[in-house]
């Protein structure tokens, strides 16, 4: 048997058969955004579910599979699902650290703060998409009208304006994890049963 040329070992290496982490990334966020989503429409209280969810599966999950997307060089994959990941994990440790008594309770204007800078990434996170697939446009345009109608009730206290972002949230999240879940169903089945 031949010895395996240095050019053909280094195409072996450069061989990317991982599985593609992308689904994982989308139904973390779109089910955490729906669970938290549910809350802001008035339906559930903001309890350790939420917390829970935001620590681990929208956060945890979303910043191993920003992780993973590096790995295949898709820098727009890091950077989103990367900075999802810790938007989760942060958004979560706001919620955590005055019930530790490690930090005070963030006013209105702090949480419409925290809300628009992420929004700016948001922005351009759609910009991005607009060379992408239209799915991911009207996601992304979703996400960006939830973020500022978020700011929007959290500086006015409008309680229509958060139950309207609560209703944005939940359309935004099932879009993410119906592209999450149809891309599965689709390779499971070898073939296009939901466009995505």
């Amino acid at each position: 048997m031949e010895p395996i040329k240095e050019q053909d070992r280094n195409n072996l290496f450069l061989m990317d058969n991982t599985a593609n982490p992308a689904p994982l990334g989308l139904c973390a966020f779109g089910m955490t955004t729906i669970l938290l989503s549910i809350h802001n429409a008035g339906i559930t209280g903001l309890t350790s579910p939420i917390v829970a969810m935001a620590l681990f599966y929208g956060g945890l999950a979303q910043l191993v599979v920003g992780l993973m997307e590096w790995k295949k060089n898709n820098t727009f994959g890091m950077v989103t699902f990367g900075s999802f990941g810790l938007f989760w994990i942060s958004f979560a440790a706001i919620l955590m650290m005055p019930a530790l008594g490690l930090a005070t309770a963030p006013t209105g204007a702090d949480l419409a703060a925290f809300l628009a800078v992420w929004g700016l990434l948001i922005v351009g996170l759609f910009f991005c998409s607009l060379k992408m697939h239209r799915l991911l446009q009207v996601t992304l345009a979703a996400v960006v009208l939830l973020v500022v109608l978020l700011v929007a009730a959290n500086l006015t206290g409008v309680h229509l304006i958060h139950t309207l972002a609560g209703i944005t949230g939940i359309v935004a999240g099932a879009l993410a994890l119906y592209m999450g879940a149809g891309t599965v169903i689709n390779e499971i089945y070898g073939r296009q049963v939901l466009p995505v």
